[in-house]
């Protein structure tokens, strides 16, 4: 209920010694402040939050993220699908025949996607000709390398003398893996790949195409996977071994029972029941992208883009990029 301007007939303390004067502290709400400044009616630790928001939206963050599938498997069309808007290589046009590389080439595009005030920039990571040879020996290695590459270029700009303010961030931020539709195991090319980028960037396997297998067929299918990939002690995202709070844990424990995600991508939206919905327009009706009794395809986007984007982005700095710089700095100053 103090006033912020000084009042000039209040009583003065006694005069205290020079020490004593130094250590004494205004209260914030005293100190007057310029014109049209608005103070906080209420100063609290959560105040920092709100700091932060406000400098993150005027900042922005980057996100980068990687497809990695056979040719034919969606991938274009599930990262459209997935941000809502055209990020992913442009496809070949009617009428022209799809040319597929000899070997794995890989295709970055960049986008700056805005929305409410908050700008991030997306990087999409394209991996044509993987898996499509008959000979796919190998095939892994170009995307290993793109990879290192990564970091790096961040660890060549985090060790000069004078850094700068905010290092561009260009490292893979999650690698998702199309795992083709076929009703049977893991095949041998899908376990070795999930086996070596799994140590160097996190991997989220996904089901490609889902409404091509019936829902028992879709069950037993993820159960295979599942077992493949605890007999090969693969871990992908979310990893185990990162798992601190209770909280955390509980909650990445359903998310393990559900991985692989079996997913469906679309582009066109169709009317149903009087809304706007993305689907595939079947002869025997309409698979709905993000009807969860269709398919897991808004699971996987609550993992990358409302829980978990942050958390990728810190497993990525401090655990794989981590590793990576202790292994060059230590070659580096080997003998």
């Amino acid at each position: 209920g103090s006033s912020l301007e000084p009042q000039e007939h209040s009583m003065e303390p006694p005069a205290a010694p020079p020490e004593e004067e130094e250590e004494e502290e205004m209260p914030l709400t005293a100190a007057p402040g310029p014109a049209g400044c608005q103070l906080f009616g209420y100063v609290g630790i959560e105040a920092v939050l709100d700091q932060m928001k406000i400098k993150t939206m005027k900042m922005g963050f980057e996100f980068n993220i990687m497809v990695v599938g056979q040719s034919g498997l969606g991938k274009s069309t599930m990262v459209n699908t997935l941000f809502k808007s055209k990020v992913s290589r442009k496809a070949s046009q009617p009428g022209q025949e799809e040319h597929i590389p000899k070997t794995v080439q890989l295709q970055s595009v960049t986008h700056v996607i805005e929305e409410k005030g908050v700008k991030m920039k997306l990087t999409v990571t394209d991996t044509p000709g993987f898996g499509d040879q008959i000979n796919n020996e190998n095939c892994w290695d170009p995307i290993i390398k793109y990879i290192n590459e990564q970091y790096e270029r961040y660890l060549r700009e985090e060790i000069l003398i004078t850094r700068k303010r905010k290092i561009p961030d260009t490292r893979v931020h999650v690698c998702v893996y199309f795992i083709p539709p076929t009703g049977h195991w893991l095949r041998p090319l899908d376990l070795e790949f999930m086996r070596r980028l799994s140590k160097i960037v996190n991997v989220v396997p996904v089901i490609a195409k889902a409404d091509s297998l019936t829902l028992e067929e879709r069950t037993e299918f993820k159960q295979r996977i599942q077992e493949d990939l605890k007999a090969h002690a693969i871990s992908v995202y979310p990893q185990e071994d990162f798992d601190q709070d209770p909280d955390d844990r509980a909650l990445n424990d359903r998310i393990r029972e559900k991985i692989p995600f079996a997913v469906v991508g679309a582009d066109q939206e169709h009317q149903v029941n009087g809304k706007r919905v993305l689907g595939r327009k079947t002869k025997w009706g309409i698979i709905e992208v993000e009807n969860p009794a269709h398919c897991e395809f808004a699971l996987l986007r609550d993992l990358l883009i409302r829980s978990h984007l942050q958390d990728l982005k810190d497993i990525t700095h401090n655990v794989h990029y981590e590793s990576y710089r202790v292994r060059r700095l230590n070659e580096s100053n080997g003998p």
